[in-house]
């Protein structure tokens, strides 16, 4: 009989699971290369410090997650190679009071920013374009002067 990627705690402690792999299993990110890549860029702190994708993540480690204009500051709970049910993922981990308070405000911020710009009833057409191009072209050549 062969262990199963989402073990119970007492076979959780044997299971070594990358960083990368687990953001992608916990659903922080659509793949496993992105989840990588996001690593390596630096969009991911284990315990305050930076980490390599090849990283073994513990029960118990804070990570703090960039993605976009998101951070996520969480608790891991749980150890999983594999990717499941987005209920099951759920469970990996606990988000701290503090960064589910603040992910609510910049949301907030980011809609009532948003909401004050309206989107153009149409495309431009060929005499709207030009004018942008006339426009844009008369802004370069003042700041040459």
């Amino acid at each position: 009989m062969g262990m199963s990627e989402t073990a119970d705690s007492g076979q959780q402690a044997r299971i070594q699971v990358r960083i990368d792999k687990w953001l992608w299993a916990a659903r922080f990110f659509k793949t496993r290369a992105l989840a990588a890549q996001a690593v390596g860029g630096g969009k991911v702190q284990v315990n305050g410090a930076r980490a390599k994708s090849s990283r073994i993540v513990q029960i118990g480690d804070i990570l703090r997650i960039r993605r976009g204009e998101v951070e996520f500051t969480i608790t891991v709970l749980g150890l999983s190679a594999g990717r499941g049910p987005a209920t099951v993922a759920r469970l990996l981990y606990e988000e701290s009071e503090e960064s589910l308070r603040l992910r609510q405000e910049e949301a907030k911020m980011r809609s009532l920013l948003a909401a004050g710009q309206t989107m153009p009833a149409r495309r431009p057409d060929k005499r709207d374009r030009r004018k942008i191009r006339e426009f844009t072209l008369k802004d370069q050549d003042g700041e040459e002067m």
